[in-house]
């Protein structure tokens, strides 16, 4: 059971669970803007989109996470990440990151289909979501 200063954390995805833990705060990127979740925060279910998860726990340096979207439920003592895909983001590859945002942007400059365009707009932005999260761990350290 999680103490009055933590939060439980579980983020998980298709491929497995990434974090499993207690926090101090997490700070997720809401559909609608960036969310600060403190232990005993008010009940909240919400989309996410592309970009960082960030656990903060006791005594431990801060542990980053890259979400290419999904969901996050909210309880006062358990916060849910549901991600599309996710990594820790000391694992994301950056030239691997450069070529798809290569890719997407190739895409919708070339793509007239609504459809189709859609899809390459959101391929560019977690591209971009992924290369922000490596410039951010850049910058730590």
């Amino acid at each position: 059971m999680a103490e009055a200063h933590t939060i439980h954390v579980d983020i998980v995805s298709a491929e497995g669970e990434l974090f499993s833990g207690e926090a101090t705060l997490v700070i997720a990127p809401g559909a609608i803007g960036e969310l600060g979740i403190h232990p005993r925060h008010a009940p909240l279910l919400t989309t996410l989109k592309a970009g960082n998860v960030r656990v903060q726990v006791a005594g431990q340096e801060e542990q980053v996470f890259y979400v290419g979207g999904g969901a996050l439920e909210v309880q006062p003592n358990k916060v849910t990440v549901l991600a599309d895909t996710a990594v820790r983001a000391k694992d994301l590859d950056e030239a691997e990151a450069q070529n798809a945002k290569q890719r997407a942007e190739d895409l919708v400059r070339t793509r007239t289909d609504k459809r189709e365009l859609a899809e390459a707009h959101a391929e560019l932005l977690r591209a971009v979501a992924q290369l922000k999260t490596i410039e951010r761990l850049r910058k730590k350290r």
